[in-house]
């Protein structure tokens, strides 16, 4: 599903350059739940950014499931993020002035799917993630835990073959965290593949394999008994 190899990328930072990723190696099947680790400044989420097409490497590999992902256009890397890519975030990035179906149903419109065609099909994601009741209402009128279902509900709706959560929990408390845990969980248990951003030991140790990022290179790379939400 992805293959990287002697991945670096450098900011510029006025007259200087910080090397942020150093040489990185990785391997994730199909079908993994692979979880990233590292402090602050490490690596994590521009490795994360980068997996997810939202920057660009300046050398080495970067395959995704047998595409070379390489100097894209804006336009490719969007058509290419349609395709392959669902994405999690810490802040929902739901779109305050439409309702909670056409939240979901959004990347069906980039897909092309008919008005009707994609309410349908944004309902019974919604019905996946138990949220069916709440269709025509409006971010503002959820809770935090509600907003990150609608979150996975429309990453769901793009039918990715990867799905990429940056700090899913972040912002939940701990039994919302693990509801929402619970619900990724059986989401890989179907067969998605999953790449998580985490700086939680426990939410860490929900994932199949533990990837642990420091000053740019990885320093470990352990599948792990999985902890079950």
């Amino acid at each position: 599903m992805i293959s990287i190899k002697d991945l670096n990328k450098s900011y510029k930072m006025g007259a200087n350059s910080l090397h942020v990723l150093k040489g990185i190696n990785l391997e994730v099947d199909e079908g993994e739940f692979v979880a990233i680790m590292g402090s602050s400044g490490s690596g994590k989420s521009t490795l994360l950014n980068i997996i997810g097409m939202l920057d660009e490497h300046d050398s080495g590999s970067y395959v995704l499931d047998g595409f070379v992902i390489e100097n894209l256009t804006e336009t490719k890397a969007a058509n290419y993020r349609n395709k392959f890519l669902g994405f999690i975030f810490q802040s929902y990035n739901l779109i305050n002035f439409k309702n909670v179906v056409e939240n979901v149903a959004l990347p069906l419109y980039y897909q092309k799917v008919s008005r009707s065609k994609r309410k349908e099909m944004a309902m019974g994601y919604l019905d996946r993630v138990g949220l069916t009741n709440w269709a025509d209402h409006m971010p503002n009128e959820l809770s935090g835990g509600q907003k990150q279902r609608v979150a996975i509900a429309r990453a769901l709706a793009a039918r990715p073959k990867l799905l990429l959560a940056d700090e899913p929990t972040g912002a939940l408390d701990t039994t919302t965290s693990h509801e929402v845990m619970r619900l990724i969980q059986e989401i890989n248990d179907e067969g998605k593949t999953v790449l998580m951003v985490t700086h939680e030991d426990d939410i860490a140790k929900m994932c199949k394999r533990i990837v642990r990022l420091k000053d740019g290179v990885i320093i470990s790379d352990e599948k792990i008994n999985q902890v079950r939400a």
